[in-house]
């Protein structure tokens, strides 16, 4: 997987622009309201006098801000999610059409599974993420807020590549309640072959379907006109994110033909695959948008990764502890595939200290049984509680939630995302932060909150940040945080969401702008390592 070598399309002459076609099949939702261009499109630029030429009627975003779809920076505040879809409802439909010209078999059976799978997406974190920290870092102008809603896409269409891969990795044959990509297509054509040659087709094919996915999501970010000087950090950036994707995902595989158990091994896939790809990066990805400068950069990374080891702590005890109809897909799919995830390699771990040799034979037997029964699932379940291994990680990532948040309340940040932005990595953690983080108590969810809050966040969640209280003086005193990211950080601005919620911040221009001529990547990277992240007992005393 070779990093993209898109330009700066800012300084180097703006991409062709598509114009929203529907297809026959396809899944596209065509916006009913809305200007229209000169060829009956919709679209919302209003400077029709800029279309000329031969491209008359089909707006190009650097003339006119966007993509055909785009609202405003306003419309996408309010709901990020419909915004992001908007942008994929219109490069799929573009991509639909050129995958029929190629070849109508490959289009229906390929690439509109591809397209569906992408739209029927989940809650979206990672794109909300993205456009969140760019409005926190004071990104709000038509550019900026075109290029993260593309970015936010094509991040999307990565996380289709990533989940179908897996599913097959995995030999999952559900996902999102329904049949994984390759259970289905592998049924397309299971009357007419036998059932081994039909499931290793749907295997196969699902690889390809997740080629497609990746090469789309390049596509997007290659032809995304970017504000200018920020096109080298972004490549820089999505190069990363992919390779780490990709790095996390053989780590768990690596994982399982070696037998590893170890906890380091096991924190450093989770660090990748979720600390990394989930959440610091799209952050990342936003402040660079936004030309934040590099020391907000690391502070909202090294803040993001611990929110993303705490969301992939819990999702490893969700995968152990929750239900089918929670989830879409079965229990304990970790145990089966014998996958040495944080919560089993502690409780080796344990049981290996204290001598325990009926937990290790339990963890021993049931890792990697593709036959696992509810009996056996279960004393896994018990062998996690006895040695304590479920206490102490569902402890630690609420302990990262609240080291993380420490670090986000400690940034300058604009408040026009400020809020939602800290809502929505509480959110993404899987609920609040352990231990008195904020002595003075988060200040309760009032009515009108944003359309943005992911669906499933239990309500009581800490929301904004409490008014009043100062940039970089966190609760806990001034030894709270000596992160080198954030020790120069100024403080003496708030950043809570204004009365009236998250969506009542104006979106006309950020009061404050956090820029630099050069934004440089986070630095945090580099001093927050798996290991200190789990086991820094200085930090989990205050927490």
């Amino acid at each position: 997987m070779r990093p993209t070598q898109a330009t700066d399309h800012h300084e180097a002459g703006a991409p062709p622009a598509f114009r929203l076609v529907a297809l026959a099949r396809s899944p596209v939702r065509v916006r009913s309201g809305g200007p229209r261009g000169s060829d009956g499109s919709h679209g919302s630029c209003e400077w029709d006098a800029a279309w000329s030429g031969p491209s008359a009627g089909r707006p190009e975003p650097d003339r006119c801000g966007g993509p055909d779809g785009f609202e405003g920076v306003r419309a996408a505040d309010r709901d990020v999610r419909a915004a992001v879809s908007r942008v994929l409802d219109q490069e799929l439909a573009e991509r639909l059409e050129r995958s029929r010209a190629v070849d109508p078999v490959f289009a229906d059976d390929l690439a509109l599974r591809v397209a569906h799978f992408t739209q029927r997406g989940g809650k979206r974190v990672r794109s909300q993420l993205l456009w969140w920290a760019m409005r926190a870092c004071g990104g709000g102008d038509d550019t900026s807020a075109v290029a993260a809603l593309r970015l936010g896409a094509a991040v999307e269409l990565l996380q289709t590549c990533a989940l179908v891969q897996d599913d097959v990795m995995d030999r999952s044959p559900r996902r999102r309640g329904r049949p994984a990509l390759h259970a289905d297509i592998g049924a397309q054509y299971g009357a007419a072959v036998a059932p081994d040659r039909a499931g290793r087709f749907g295997e196969a094919a699902a690889v390809l379907a997740g080629d497609l996915a990746l090469a789309w999501a390049d596509d997007l970010v290659a032809g995304t006109a970017l504000p200018a000087g920020t096109g080298h950090l972004v490549r820089r950036l999505w190069g990363d994110l992919r390779t780490e994707m990709v790095a996390g995902q053989y780590l768990d595989l690596q994982g399982q033909i070696t037998g590893s158990r170890s906890l380091p091994r096991a924190l450093r896939s989770a660090c990748l695959k979720s600390a990394l790809y989930s959440v610091e990066r799209p952050l990342a990805l936003g402040a660079a948008l936004a030309g934040a400068d590099g020391a907000t950069t690391g502070a909202l990374c090294s803040a993001g990764r611990r929110i993303g080891m705490a969301f992939q702590l819990r999702d490893d005890v969700g995968d152990v502890f929750s239900d089918d109809e929670g989830t879409g897909r079965p229990a304990g799919g970790d145990i089966r595939e014998g996958k040495s995830t944080c919560l089993t390699a502690l409780a080796r771990a344990r049981a290996e200290a204290a001598g325990d040799r009926l937990a290790l034979t339990v963890l021993d037997r049931a890792l990697g049984k593709h036959d696992l029964s509810p009996a056996d699932l279960e004393e896994v379940r018990d062998i996690l509680r006895r040695t304590g291994a479920l206490e102490t990680i569902e402890a630690k990532a609420g302990r990262l939630v609240a080291q993380g948040l420490r670090r986000f309340d400690a940034v300058p940040l604009d408040p026009a995302g400020a809020g939602p932005l800290r809502d929505l990595l509480v959110a993404a953690a899987g609920g609040t932060p352990a231990g008195p983080a904020d002595p003075a108590g988060p200040a309760g969810r009032h009515e009108g909150a944003s359309a943005n809050r992911p669906a499933g966040r239990p309500e009581g969640t800490p929301a904004n940040r409490p008014a009043g209280r100062a940039q970089g003086s966190p609760a806990t005193g001034a030894t709270a945080d000596p992160h080198p990211s954030t020790a120069n950080a100024p403080a003496a601005r708030p950043h809570a969401s204004p009365p009236g919620g998250p969506t009542a911040s104006p979106t006309t221009g950020p009061a404050t702008r956090v820029t630099a001529p050069a934004p440089a990547p986070a630095p945090a990277a580099q001093h927050d390592t798996p290991l200190s992240l789990f086991a820094s007992h200085s930090e989990d005393s205050r927490a």
